[in-house]
């Protein structure tokens, strides 16, 4: 039995096993109905033509958990943004951690999607945001709307700022053979609102995994939205994020994603404005080396005037690696007044990276400023020279000229401690001990 004809098989068994409201379920029957007609994408689809799943979809993933797994606060403390207080929203092969987790209903809601799409206090949200802007044609995303049921719920009130950044981690412990999760994430953010969200994927061993995620965002008027993606995964994880974001009128919503590591990472990332005076920032850094694979695809949707897009994507190959980034810009007619901007830098350290990238706008306004541009090339001789003859040895000269190709997007990240986190992890891979405070 292949992969899509397990998931098919399991969809009623797993009905039956978590509470379903008459909505819950026709939803998801409609789901698994799409994905059933589609199943997996595959590289025939003009959006998938760099990236193959072939590979990953030939392991015997299980879909549910054989068992609860625990893992004390030691083994994991060095994946948490520990130097800071945050709150955490923990999942241990898929199932909620409550030991490691601090969640919250005080003045906001930290807490599980699970109890947001049974409890009767939560309806009038899940009727108003749960698969509200998620894509009903795209087939994982179905998939994962089929399956919906644990991941993150948060709900920041109107006019309320939250008073520690919020971490979602899921952990994979290996003690499955080869396991799929599927976690989805609801984060409603009110009028005046604002929140700093980390996520992050960490597998514990070499087990198969595989995870397709979802999440959905909203930001209100006014409302700001800062959220960071780390992937840092060891090279038997696979990971595709589906996130959706829709922005009210003098919104600001930002996300970074820092993809280090992994076996496939596919990140889909789609804004949609649905007011004047949005701005939404899209950046990114990746390094990877070995037979890594990152895929960026990214849509911002302007659909209103004076609104504001800032793309900006760095990334690093080595090895027999491959990157691709897929951006595409689309103005309405009705969004006149539109500044989108969209950048992707590329280097290449081996022989054998490959880059593929497809920078696209669609302009139907016809006063608009925007800008796309794409350059893939390898470090500058004169640069490593240069810093070679003024004494540094060549592993530390190409280690700061990776460094500040990247840089750019690492300023832009909000939280300090993150900051430093990140300047860590990329001395890490660079291989190198930076000679200044990380």
């Amino acid at each position: 039995m292949d992969l899509k004809e397990k998931l098919l098989s399991s969809f009623m068994a797993f009905e039956e096993r978590v509470d379903v409201t008459a909505d819950l379920h026709n939803i998801r029957t409609e789901a698994i109905k799409n994905f059933e007609n589609k199943g997996f994408p595959s590289k025939k689809e003009e959006a998938w033509k760099y990236t193959s799943l072939n590979a990953v979809l030939k392991n015997d993933f299980s879909v549910f958990p054989k068992k609860e797994n625990a893992l004390s606060y030691a083994e994991v403390k060095k994946y948490f943004l520990h130097e800071i207080d945050t709150y955490k929203i923990v999942f241990i092969d898929g199932i909620f951690s409550s030991f490691l987790s601090s969640t919250t209903h005080d003045g906001l809601d930290v807490c599980l999607m699970s109890s947001a799409l049974t409890k009767p206090k939560y309806k009038e949200v899940i009727d108003t945001y749960f698969n509200k802007i998620a894509k009903k044609d795209d087939s994982l995303t179905s998939l994962n709307t089929a399956f919906a049921h644990e991941g993150a719920f948060i709900n920041i009130p109107k006019n309320k700022i939250a008073d520690k950044p919020i971490e979602i981690i899921s952990f994979s412990t290996g003690n499955e053979a080869a396991l799929m999760v599927q976690p989805r994430n609801l984060i409603v953010v009110g009028k005046n609102a604002q929140v700093h969200i980390i996520e992050r994927h960490q597998s514990l061993n070499s087990n198969p995994v595989l995870t397709n995620a979802v999440t959905e965002i909203f930001a209100h008027e006014n409302a700001n939205v800062d959220y960071y993606k780390i992937q840092n995964d060891v090279q038997t994880a696979n990971l595709i994020d589906n996130t959706y974001i829709s922005q009210k009128r003098d919104s600001n919503a930002s996300v970074h994603t820092f993809s280090f590591g992994g076996n496939i990472t596919r990140n889909n990332l789609n804004f949609f404005h649905e007011g004047e005076n949005i701005d939404s920032t899209l950046k990114g850094i990746t390094i990877i080396g070995d037979k890594q694979h990152v895929d960026h695809y990214t849509l911002v949707h302007h659909a209103q005037p004076n609104c504001e897009s800032h793309q900006n994507y760095k990334g690093i190959f080595d090895g027999s690696s491959t990157g691709v980034f897929n951006g595409k810009i689309y103005v309405e007619k009705e969004a006149q007044k539109t500044d989108a901007f969209q950048q992707n830098n590329n280097v290449l350290l081996s022989d054998k990276a490959t880059i593929n990238a497809k920078p696209q706008l669609e302009i139907f306004a016809d006063d608009v400023k925007c800008s796309h541009g794409c350059t893939i090339g390898q470090l500058d001789d004169d640069a490593m020279f240069y810093m070679q003859s003024r004494g540094i040895p060549q592993k530390e000269a190409k280690a700061l000229l990776m460094y500040a190709f990247s840089n750019e997007v690492i300023e832009s990240i909000k939280i300090p401690e993150l900051k430093n986190r990140i300047n860590k992890i990329i001395a890490m891979k660079l291989g190198v001990s930076m000679g200044f405070d990380l």
